[in-house]
């Protein structure tokens, strides 16, 4: 980022807007295949989020080549989103720079400082995923482009497929000037509700539009062992066999869950029009 690109930063940091979006944003989650992911752009996602880089076990997690791969050819005006738990600031820059994505979601391991670190580096939104019960929220909304606040696991990944306490999470989050995004356990049925709830900028899906066997084996693979540490490290550096690594990631998302999922959140607000969802902080 060059000084006059930091200043700009800086200014737009100090000039966010509270207009409510029409509706809240759909982010889909979790691709692991090209198809998918045209899928869920032909529903009319406004986001679509590739897993790479992240010391969880998780069947979403691709390899860096097959992310910037699938990032490539998402279309104009559909956000591209790498999701990651980068170790140090640095790590994060690299990988930007490798997958090319037009925001990046960094999850558990940057504190409030390092995420505003790096948004100065970097020339992509960067979005803070949070639990729900953050203790340093307010510093994250200060430090990040949005917060994604979600239901994390004990080892501070996200994707668990559980929902929180959505009216705590609207009282935390109502007077944060920047976009809040609500993850954690949403799926066709429930949207409607947690929209309702928390009034959130935009919404994020992984697990509630995959099929069941897909979430059935990533269940079986929590309570199981993990996989070698050392491979996985490898796959990750090396980029490995785009297929074997599909395989091995599963995700597959059921196409009529994701359109599901995105008719429900365009119907909820419709209903509501009159409710702005919370803080939209554009910067």
């Amino acid at each position: 980022m060059t000084g006059s690109d930091s200043a700009t930063a800086d200014s737009a940091a100090d000039d966010r807007t509270t207009d409510a979006p029409s509706h809240p944003r759909v982010k889909i989650c979790g691709h692991t295949s090209s198809e998918d992911l045209a899928a869920s752009v032909a529903a009319g996602a406004d986001a679509v989020g590739v897993i790479t880089a992240v010391d969880v076990e998780t069947p979403r997690e691709v390899t860096v080549r097959h992310a910037a791969d699938l990032l490539a050819p998402v279309p104009p005006l559909v956000t591209g989103v790498l999701v990651t738990m980068p170790e140090t600031v640095g790590d994060a820059v690299e990988l930007i720079g490798r997958t090319n994505p037009d925001a990046v979601q960094v999850h558990g391991t940057l504190d409030p400082a390092e995420v505003a670190d790096l948004r100065q580096r970097v020339h992509v939104d960067v979005i803070a995923a949070i639990g729900a019960d953050e203790p340093a929220l307010a510093d994250y909304a200060d430090a990040a482009d949005a917060l994604l606040v979600d239901t994390p696991a004990a080892d501070g990944g996200g994707g668990t497929g559980r929902t929180h306490d959505w009216t705590a999470t609207r009282s935390a989050t109502a007077d944060l000037d920047v976009p809040v995004i609500l993850a954690g356990g949403l799926d066709p049925a429930n949207v409607a509700d947690a929209i309702e709830t928390v009034r959130p900028f935009g919404v994020d899906v992984a697990s509630g539009v995959e099929s069941e066997g897909v979430r059935a084996s990533e269940a079986s693979a929590v309570s199981g062992e993990r996989s070698e540490t050392d491979a996985r490290q490898a796959d990750r550096s090396d980029g490995g066999s785009e297929g074997e690594r599909s395989e091995s990631s599963g995700g597959e998302k059921d196409h009529d869950a994701v359109r599901a999922f995105v008719r429900n959140t365009r119907a909820a607000t419709a209903d509501d029009r009159d409710a702005a969802p919370a803080a939209e902080g554009s910067r």
